[in-house]
């Protein structure tokens, strides 16, 4: 059997926060600023843990994840996504996301994120797609206030 799940998440910039850097797909943008959020705020991770659990039915952002920063000090996102694929019952076969931000330009990082997601999902790089639009400044996302991520899932059932 075949299960599709899709996840979504959004995150505003901190330009206050001189200490944390931006990270997406677990790739570092260096110079731009921070998304704010108890976590790292890794909103393409994010957004690939809400798509999973579309397929397993448990949500792990929210009290699951809010119970690892608060109470255990985790704060990577791949732990929560890490979560997430301990209820999936079934392999991943294919992930598409789509990016909306003004800043900072995805597309020369695309490839980084292909491949630190390949590595992290145990998949091979040409399952990955991302897509990048600043949606033509019609949103917050696309006017430089945040990041917003999509990602659809493809899960192949045991």
């Amino acid at each position: 059997m075949v299960r599709f799940g899709i996840g979504q998440d959004s995150h505003r910039f901190d330009y206050s926060n001189k200490d944390k850097k931006l990270l997406l797909g677990g790739i570092i943008f260096e110079g731009e600023p921070p998304l704010k959020g108890n976590s790292d705020a890794d909103v393409v991770l994010h957004a690939i843990t809400n798509a999973v659990s579309g397929i397993t039915c448990v949500n792990i952002l929210g009290k699951i994840s809010d119970d690892m920063c608060h109470n255990q000090g985790i704060t990577d996102s791949r732990a929560y996504l890490e979560e997430a694929l301990k209820h999936l019952n079934g392999s991943i076969v294919h992930v598409s996301l789509s990016i909306e931000c003004l800043i900072p330009k995805i597309s020369p990082k695309i490839g980084d994120m292909r491949r630190s997601l390949s590595e992290f999902l145990d998949l091979q790089e040409s399952c990955i797609g991302i897509t990048a639009t600043t949606g033509e400044g019609l949103t917050q996302f696309g006017k430089g206030i945040g990041i917003q991520v999509f990602a659809c899932v493809t899960v192949e059932s045991l």
